[in-house]
Order: structure tokens, then C-alpha cells, then sequence
């Protein structure tokens, strides 16, 4: 079982401006992290770089620590492949490129669990289902 976190994920695991949603995604990621079961991309390292610097003012050596931690998880590189099949993704569920191209990097990673905000809890796309963990079931 594998499971694909998305950048919201690991940006509310760096930003203590939500004490209840960091809480929720630093388990996340742990837990993913010593179960050997997460999963990410170079896409979400790259956006969360950005946010990290940009948005959450966290120093730049504390970004680059971080980014060496998530490296601990399997890291799909987006290839021109993904590009491609995120655009027939993109296609064929109506949904934003940029979730597309996560959604085309977990299904290339064989993931079955999607962690997001982004998209509905319970739907599912490319062999994943989505979860909200901010969502109290």
C-alpha cells in the first residue's frame, strides 16, 4: 500500500499557523515516512520549496533540511512521460493540470491512497482514492 502526499500536505506539516491541521500532516508524514509507504514527487518538492521560502518565511536552510527529510520517501521524478499523461488526465477527469500531473506521479508509483485537500475525499482517479485527513470521518 502506497500512498502519495500532496503538497498541502507537506506545506501544513511546516507551517504552525494551523496548530490542528500541522498536527494532522506532521503524523501524516512520520507515519508514511518510518512505514516506508509515502510517496512524492519533484513537483511537490519544487512547490513546496516555493511556499516554504515565499509564504511560510522559513530560512532557506531550514527548506533545504526539509527537503532532505522528504527525500526519505520514494521521489518520482517528473518526466516527459508524466507531462504527457497528466495532460490525458487532465482530460479525461476535468480536473487542474498541476493535480493532474500529482495524480499521473502517484498512479506511476502505484499508489492507492491520494492525501490531499485539493480534491474530494472518496473520489477517485487513476487508481487512488482521495482522503482528506483534515476531514473528521
Amino acid at each position: 500500500m502506497r500512498c502519495f502526499l500532496d503538497t498541502n500536505i507537506v506545506v501544513y506539516a511546516n507551517d504552525a499557523s494551523d496548530p490542528r491541521k500541522q498536527a494532522i500532516a506532521i503524523d501524516s508524514v512520520v507515519r508514511h515516512m518510518r512505514g516506508h509507504s509515502g510517496v512524492i514527487s519533484t513537483q511537490v518538492l519544487q512547490e513546496y520549496a516555493v511556499v516554504g521560502v515565499n509564504k511560510l518565511k522559513q530560512p532557506v536552510p531550514v527548506v533545504v533540511h526539509q527537503l532532505h527529510l522528504l527525500e526519505s520517501l520514494l521521489v518520482v521524478q517528473i518526466t516527459p512521460d508524466l507531462v504527457r499523461r497528466a495532460l490525458e488526465v487532465q482530460q479525461i477527469y476535468g480536473v487542474s493540470y498541476w493535480d493532474s500531473l500529482i495524480l499521473s506521479a502517484g498512479e506511476s508509483a502505484g499508489c492507492d491512497t491520494l492525501l490531499t485537500e485539493d480534491l474530494a475525499t472518496g473520489s477517485f482517479y487513476c487508481g487512488m482514492i482521495c482522503r482528506n485527513p483534515f476531514v473528521e470521518d
